[in-house]
């Protein structure tokens, strides 16, 4: 058996050779599609790390609770990331916040409620701004460093907000002196009292890019929208080991203030990345089941060139099963060579797929994911494609007759 496979590898190598381009041509194709796969899989694990790095270097003491949804998991998720009405129906309130910070345990708790508005500054003027509503607690659970100035509450001044650096340079097209400045929200004056500094990864599980966003006191945006609705609270517990115990606290707490509605969820640990590494797995499948539709048109190349094969070699087909070749090794030499060229256009692709994940991370903040797992699985998927598009051409040349295969000539 071993020796008949070490013939059948000679055959195909040989094969192969003997019509370079033709098999490098056939060979890209399935790259294409494995490159195309490799890069979605690599790019999505890579921004799927970040926010759990981000919860590593917050502290594994994290809670966060949020509104849930009776809705199915997948529009949830999507309708929390890409509607400008998320939560809109959310039932937490700024009353659920003081009632957990008051829990036994929890140093700090902080609500984020976002809001899109209009900025006024002495120069400029823009729209659709991301507004934070949070308290001065926020600053004692994000990993944010202030720039210039201070944060909410720590000054005299009731109406303060901080800016995002980028948000600063672009209202008063400076970062040093915007400390002491007025910006103006829904006809509202608002004292500049901090500017942060510049955020190395804006992808967080807080879904907010701090860079170009106002962060006001939660009662006073509250105030100038007349509504809010709070997207989460973030809370810090003491130490790691209390969290399940101040999580079904928390649980056991807000269920009562709401008189039995549990329309909310406690989460902490890697069950804080939800929703946002849910839609990332999404998106991840969504775009490699696009990406394997090259994988298929791949295939369907490698079945075209291998049925031209069996035309060329017609003639050594008769003169193989002429000396005692039976069918079963027609078969397996075609087939084999079909697999060869699936798995060695899979091996470049693999290559040529974190070649371009490893360049786009020179411009961009995603470290290639590499996976063994995924590698394994795209090798077993070209094997596969190799078997399924080699088979077709593999039978043809089995059942072709010796005697009018002798009489064949290219």
């Amino acid at each position: 058996m071993t020796l008949l496979f070490k013939t059948h590898y000679k055959l195909a190598k040989t094969a192969i050779k003997e019509n370079r381009t033709r098999s490098f041509l056939t060979c890209l194709g399935i790259a294409i599609g494995v490159a195309s796969i490799i890069l979605i899989l690599s790019l999505m694990g890579s921004i799927s790390n970040l926010v759990k790095k981000e919860i590593s270097d917050i502290g594994s003491d994290l809670i966060v609770v949020r509104p849930s949804s009776t809705k199915d998991s997948i529009t949830n998720i999507v309708e929390e990331l890409t509607s400008s009405n998320t939560f809109q129906k959310s039932n937490l309130a700024i009353s659920d916040v003081e009632a957990i910070s008051a829990i036994n345990g929890v140093v700090a708790a902080a609500p984020i409620s976002i809001s899109v508005n209009t900025i006024i500054s002495e120069k400029n003027t823009f729209s659709s701004i991301t507004v934070l509503g949070t308290n001065d607690n926020f600053i004692k659970i994000e990993p944010l460093a202030l720039k210039f100035g201070s944060f909410l509450h720590e000054t005299n001044e009731e109406n303060t907000v901080v800016l995002g650096s980028t948000l600063s340079l672009a209202l008063f097209n400076t970062v040093n002196n915007t400390v002491g400045r007025t910006v103006t929200i829904m006809g509202e004056k608002f004292m500049v009292v901090g500017v942060l500094n510049e955020i190395e990864k804006s992808i967080n599980f807080d879904n907010v890019d701090f860079d170009n966003a106002l962060i006001m006191d939660i009662k006073n945006l509250d105030r100038i929208t007349g509504s809010t609705q709070i997207q989460q609270i973030n809370v810090r517990s003491e130490n790691t080991d209390s969290l399940s115990k101040i999580s079904e606290e928390i649980k056991t707490t807000l269920t009562t203030q709401k008189h039995g509605d549990e329309n909310f969820t406690v989460a902490y640990g890697d069950a804080i990345t939800h929703p946002a590494s849910s839609l990332f797995t999404i998106i991840s499948g969504m775009l490699t089941i696009v990406a394997a539709i090259s994988l298929v048109v791949g295939g369907i190349g490698v079945m075209n060139i291998m049925l031209v094969s069996v035309a060329e070699r017609t003639h050594e087909i008769g003169i193989r099963k002429a000396v005692g070749a039976s069918s079963r090794n027609i078969l397996m030499q075609f087939l084999f060579e079909a697999l060869i060229l699936s798995v060695l256009g899979g091996i470049f692709g693999i290559v040529l797929g974190y070649v371009l994940a490893f360049l786009l991370s020179i411009i961009t903040p995603f470290v290639p994911h590499i996976s063994l797992e995924i590698i394994l699985i795209t090798l077993f998927t070209t094997f596969i494609v190799g078997i399924l598009f080699g088979i077709y051409p593999a039978l043809k040349a089995a059942s072709k007759n010796p005697i009018e295969s002798l009489k064949h000539y290219r």
